[in-house]
């Protein structure tokens, strides 16, 4: 916290108070608000220094800090517990210091940070399995970021392998040279219809074979849809030129459609890696792995890691082929990653059925003697699903990014022209605003772990725990300060803080420590809910006391001032979760 140097002023008080004390002894923590109060210290673990009862030892310390702390107004005990309560003077002069020095926090951290998230296959459009992955990585760059660090948000594309193929195969097959631009589809939508019509093609086959008294369990070994399309895999590997052609051709279709996409959701990447290049390293450096006894080779010349000393069962890293498996592009990717940026840490961003992969890829580059390996970590997080019916996708299956955004889009316009507040000329975009808001903040306010279930009505409403309903806030306190705009920013008054003030301006001051719990944690909901929190208490604030309406222009201007705060802690805020506010609403 911003005013953390007063707390650990006071540890050292209870420190110095109780010699035999160490730091663990000391609990403290921000008075209930039932309580009067502004931070708590647990009287409990102190007993067996004072020697004395609850309430001696409560009386005698919070005597000793009324005498040593200028900043302690009064203290009050409750049970165990001893509630000090800071002079105003202490909150006046924060407030001022937080205009002041702009609430930089954290600023001297400097490590580099690779943050990867999204890694789509190049066989469909980007979907609601994404989406979760692509906001919490984006949010989690800003935030680390904003507490000092230096950044760099990349992605690997699986760009290669038996599903592109099959995409291939089907456009080969049925597609009669069609093209995004004949057929008015986005291009990852086009290569995604394709790979949803091998699947239909290859079942229809499947079943036939079947009627024809194949059994069901060799039936790959007679379908020609698949032998056609592992023939075509072999041909990409070897480098044959009209399989090439084609392959890029397809993935540019879907690289511009996944452009589209990004750009809609406003993230970008530093550095994009292909699976096409980096499984080819990965075998280079299993092989050196193999030389180095690091790894070991069975009869079928397959190629495995040992584990056991982790717990963990032996994992194949090359076939008896001498074909690559997804782990090998892994370490090739890892390893090409560390060349170019020698980072600090590393984080991926990737859905919690890939826990055990991870683990295993972490303890595999750590055999290989790469020290880096131990600043690895995994951001896993649950599943993001929507409730039947409410939406369907094109595929029937999944649903599409651009279709969720559009659905969010229409939802939010049509609560726009219900409510007749709005000049016609800025429904398309404040539609667009409200309806980003409304997805992305529903998914980052739970927990990353957490599964969560997408209900679009509770995402866009104006009275719940929404991000429309922060966005709300905002544009109200932005309204008083068009109709302040003369205002002077007033940091102390001549009166006490009343209740109302003081709740907002330690909410206020508590920002740079949400930030850094954010960070450390790598957790956007401490930030989601703090601004809720903090919009929350700001209505409670325009509720109940007057802020225009006053006699004492001071008390205007003091008001006027904590508004503007709040406001722009919403904006920067919300910034780092990647959604905009708009001005009005």
């Amino acid at each position: 916290m911003i005013y953390d140097k007063h707390i650990q002023d006071l540890s050292n008080l209870i420190l110095d108070y109780y010699p035999n004390s160490v730091p663990s002894d000391i609990q403290m923590q921000e008075t209930r608000k039932d309580f009067i109060g502004d931070f708590t210290i647990v009287i409990f673990p102190l007993l067996k220094f004072s020697k004395k009862n609850i309430l001696d030892t409560a009386q005698e310390l919070g005597d000793h800090i009324l005498k040593k702390c200028n900043y302690i107004q009064q203290y009050t005990i409750v049970k165990g517990f001893l509630n000090l309560e800071f002079k105003d003077n202490f909150w006046f002069n924060f407030l001022e210091h937080s205009f002041v020095d702009t609430f930089e926090v954290n600023n001297d951290r400097n490590k580099h940070v690779i943050i990867e998230s999204c890694s789509p296959n190049t066989n469909k459009p980007l979907h609601l399995g994404h989406l979760r992955n692509i906001v919490l990585g984006d949010a989690i760059a800003n935030i680390l970021t904003a507490d000092g660090n230096k950044v760099t948000r990349v992605q690997i594309i699986n760009d290669r392998g038996i599903h592109i193929c099959k995409s291939m195969l089907a456009w080969i097959k049925f597609g009669n040279k069609e093209t995004p631009d004949q057929s008015n589809l986005k291009g990852d939508y086009l290569v995604g219809k394709y790979y949803v019509l091998f699947e239909k093609k290859y079942q229809a086959e499947k079943a036939e074979l079947i009627q024809k008294g194949i059994p069901e369990k060799d039936v790959d070994k007679h379908s020609q849809l698949l032998s056609e399309a592992k023939k075509m895999l072999v041909q990409w590997e070897a480098g044959d030129k009209e399989t090439l052609h084609l392959w890029k051709k397809m993935n540019s279709w879907v690289y511009d459609g996944f452009n589209s996409t990004y750009k809609k959701i406003g993230v970008h990447f530093d550095k994009i890696y292909y699976e096409s290049d980096t499984y080819l390293l990965g075998k280079k450096y299993v092989m050196s792995g193999l030389d180095n006894d690091s790894f070991y080779q069975k009869n079928d010349d397959s190629v495995w890691v040992d584990l056991d000393n982790h717990g963990l069962d032996p994992k194949l890293l090359l076939r008896s082929d001498g074909t690559a498996v997804y782990i090998t592009q892994d370490i090739g990717t890892a390893v090409m990653r560390y060349h170019d940026f020698t980072f600090d840490e590393m984080i991926y961003v990737v859905g919690n059925e890939q826990n055990h992969h991870f683990n295993v890829l972490f303890k595999i580059l750590n055999k290989m003697g790469y020290a880096w390996s131990d600043n690895l970590f995994h951001l896993s997080y649950g599943m993001v699903n929507l409730p039947d019916g409410k939406m369907k996708s094109r595929e029937g299956t999944v649903i599409d990014i651009d279709d969720l955004l559009e659905e969010m889009y229409l939802k939010s316009k049509s609560i726009i022209l219900s409510s007749n507040k709005i000049d016609l000329g800025s429904i398309e975009d404040l539609s667009i605003l409200i309806g980003d808001a409304a997805l992305k903040y529903f998914i980052l306010k739970p927990d990353a772990k957490k599964d969560i279930l997408f209900d679009p009505e509770k995402s866009i409403d104006f009275n719940g725990h929404t991000g429309p309903f922060i966005q709300y806030t905002y544009a109200r306190i932005n309204s008083i300060l068009e109709k302040a705009s003369h205002f002077n920013y007033v940091f102390k008054l001549n009166r006490s803080l009343i209740l109302e003030e003081k709740i907002l301006i330690k909410s206020i001051l508590n920002y740079p420590n949400i930030i850094r719990q954010s960070a450390i944690n790598l957790n956007p909901a401490f930030l989601a809910n703090y601004l809720y929190n903090l919009a929350k208490d700001y209505n409670h604030f325009y509720q109940k006391i007057p802020i225009l309406n006053l006699n004492d222009i001071n008390d205007v201007n003091f008001r006027v001032t904590i508004s503007k705060k709040v406001s722009i802690l919403i904006f920067e805020g919300m910034k780092l979760l990647g959604i905009k506010v708009p001005l009005k609403m």
